[in-house]
């Protein structure tokens, strides 16, 4: 009696304290180190979606494992010095892809469902190239059916549209709808991985290697802050016309209406996209966009112990980027930016010259009167001149960055007749070129 006494209680007691299977067990936090794997240990999930059905990615409570001190961040000239949680960061300015701010951008990290940025992007070019329409129906495998983690709830045996399998990856974060939209697409998820891979290597995504498409955790699946900021970029830049669907907030299938679970899209704050992730091992993490003043930025961050934490650093560093940045416009479209521009056998004397697109650079508050502007142009222009025609360049050029944009006619100017060319020539002969 005495024998089974002890062993019965421990059970008892182990059960009471509430032991989990083996698929809901957390794994203590690895350490990362600069391009060298570290495994992730947990699948993404959400405590609280903000949807009407609640589907918590794994059952544990919230628990703090990648906590720590704040430290400081690596900022752009100019700008005031901010100290951060998140154990990766950093921030770009999406017009010309300059840093302004950073934290262990290039330390090794696992992407958790941020992964399905690629997925999503791989989808939509393949759209593009005719080889699938938001119509085409694919089959949900049992693979995809039994598919763990953040779910679209797709039905064993049923065709799903792509356009409802892009919503489901985008706005819920469904990993069972990767998988059917990569079988479908490609074969087999493996297929589309090695695509997956092919395009981060494109796209100079260095230090990132894909191992699935929803971003479930598996060894050898990582990336870096910086990398997940360029595919971020190239997300919003790439596909303009179904960009929209990163910042819906919801979304209803198979009766299920669930909600996007990118906190910056509740809150007035110009947030536009892009993509959450969680799993044990990589922490709570995001890929934002959003906008101030008509200017782009876009952010990563990761490693925070909890989805509040996520929200308030994202917060943190949005509310910095505004405190310390502004967007200068230098000229709009059309403006003139060269009043009498002399022309050679033009029937005009002169034309006016002007910015061929808009010129918009990101300044820091402190050092916003210090911008150059340079008229690039061989004078005389040469006639016949249609309006449009690029004849040079503009270069603004800021304390970090240097936008060009083309130089163009502001107005048609149609060429001398055979005479005057005759009588202009002998001019030039004698006297040189005008405006020289």
């Amino acid at each position: 009696m005495n024998k089974f006494f002890v062993p019965l209680f421990i059970i008892i007691a182990l059960g009471i304290a509430g032991v989990t299977t083996t698929s809901e067990v957390e794994a203590k936090p690895s350490k990362h180190k600069k391009h060298k794997h570290t495994d992730a240990s947990q699948k993404e999930k959400t405590k609280k979606s903000p949807s009407k059905h609640t589907h918590a990615e794994s059952g544990k409570k919230e628990a703090a494992p990648h906590a720590h001190a704040e430290s400081a961040a690596i900022t752009a000239p100019g700008t005031a010095p901010i100290k951060l949680k998140a154990k990766q960061a950093i921030l770009l300015d999406y017009t010309t892809g300059k840093v302004l701010l950073e934290r262990n951008a290039d330390e090794q990290m696992t992407p958790s469902s941020m992964t399905k940025m690629m997925t999503a992007y791989l989808i939509e070019e393949k759209i593009r190239k005719k080889q699938a329409t938001l119509d085409t129906q694919f089959l949900v495998s049992e693979k995809a059916w039994r598919m763990g983690g953040s779910k679209m709830f797709v039905t064993l045996g049923s065709m799903v549209s792509l356009g409802d399998l892009l919503k489901g990856i985008i706005i819920q974060s469904g990993n069972d709808a990767c998988i059917v939209a990569s079988e479908g697409l490609s074969g087999s998820e493996e297929n589309f991985v090695q695509e997956m891979n092919v395009k981060a290597k494109e796209m100079g995504l260095l230090h990132t290697v894909f191992k699935n498409t929803s971003g479930w955790p598996e060894e050898g699946h990582y990336s870096t802050a910086r990398d997940l900021a360029t595919l971020g970029l190239r997300v919003v830049r790439d596909f303009p016309e179904s960009y929209g669907l990163y910042k819906e907030s919801k979304f209803k299938f198979n009766n299920i209406e669930q909600g996007n679970r990118n906190p910056l899209l509740y809150k007035n704050v110009g947030c536009d996209g892009i993509k959450t992730g969680h799993t044990e091992d990589g922490g709570y993490g995001v890929v934002a966009s959003f906008v101030d003043g008509g200017q782009r930025y876009v952010m990563v961050v990761n490693g925070l112990p909890t989805m509040q934490s996520r929200a308030d650093e994202t917060m943190k560093i949005l509310t910095w980027a505004k405190q310390n940045f502004m967007s200068r416009t230098v000229f709009k479209k059309g403006d003139i930016a060269e009043k009498s521009a002399p022309t050679w056998l033009g029937v005009k004397e002169t034309i006016p010259l002007a910015a061929g697109d808009d010129v918009t650079l990101l300044v820091p508050r402190t050092e916003q009167d210090k911008v150059e502007v340079k008229i690039i142009y061989d004078s005389p222009v040469h006639a016949p001149l249609k309006q449009g025609d690029v004849v040079g360049k503009i270069s603004v050029t800021s304390p970090f960055a240097t936008q060009e944009v083309p130089l163009i006619a502001a107005e048609d100017c149609e060429k001398v007749g055979m005479f005057t060319r005759l009588w202009r020539s002998v001019q030039y002969l004698i006297w040189g070129k005008p405006g020289e």
